[in-house]
């Protein structure tokens, strides 16, 4: 987990990324942001996030995130 919040510190600059739990609702992370944090994400953990998986949901937190790769990766 301390990998994925490490991308979500350097692609939400400012944020308080670890205990914020609205990160699309408050729009921290934008459109754009999302698409380099599943790149990231895709490359670091050897996982593909389908278009399925880009609900609002699964990036409001950090939490909600690493539940999505852990499910991805099959950890869960």
């Amino acid at each position: 987990m301390e990998k994925l919040l490490e991308i979500l510190e350097e692609i939400a600059q400012g944020a308080d990324v670890r205990n914020c739990t609205t990160l699309i609702d408050d729009h921290i992370l934008d459109s754009f942001a999302i698409l380099s944090l599943v790149s990231e994400l895709e490359e670091e953990f050897d996982v593909e996030i389908s278009p399925a998986e880009l609900i609002p949901d699964n990036f409001n937190s950090a939490e909600k995130l690493w539940e999505m790769v852990c499910r991805l990766k099959g950890d869960n």
